[in-house]
């Protein structure tokens, strides 16, 4: 794979072991820049979440999964979304435009909506981004300490096990 002409820009990178094993926080930082560039109207999202994985060091495949969170299906959801939380923080109405939460109104409004849009994808992308990371930190938090809380008790009942094993 490293000699591949697409990846060879990376070398020796490409073998860091953050990159592909499942640990607290290259899996939290590829879900978090995954998730945000999941909500920016951006082509080539998975190239993108790839390269900063690989340049920050984080799980190369989390952060590509997480890509799709926005697909062909929640695309125009994602994008009316933005758009309305952009035009919130400029201080516009809610409907400058004769909005229709379709792909092919927004490719022809394009020139009149990309401030809204661009503001609110980067707020809600930045936002979503740090809850994911969070997330999976929370979540990862509690297993090990479930893992914990199990491995007490199996070693309390082995104590307790050996102990009445010795009396007899």
């Amino acid at each position: 794979m490293r000699e591949h002409q697409s990846v060879r820009m990376f070398g020796s990178r490409l073998q860091d072991s953050r990159l592909w094993h499942l640990n607290r926080h290259p899996v939290a930082g590829g879900f978090g820049i995954g998730v945000f560039l999941a909500l920016q109207p951006l082509p080539f999202q998975m190239v993108i979440a790839a390269f900063l994985a690989i340049l920050l060091r984080l799980n190369l495949p989390v952060s590509v999964l997480a890509v799709w969170i926005s697909n062909p299906l929640t695309m125009a959801p994602i994008l009316f979304f933005n758009y309305r939380i952009g035009n919130w923080m400029m201080g516009r109405g809610a409907r400058d435009h004769d909005f229709e939460p379709t792909l092919q109104w927004f490719w022809t409004e394009f020139h009149a909506i990309w401030q809204p849009l661009l503001l609110g994808s980067v707020l809600s992308g930045a936002i979503a981004g740090m809850a994911a990371y969070g997330f999976v930190h929370l979540v990862w938090r509690l297993h090990l300490r479930q893992r914990l809380k199990l491995r007490r008790l199996r070693q309390r009942r082995k104590a307790e096990m050996e102990r009445r094993a010795s009396r007899d």
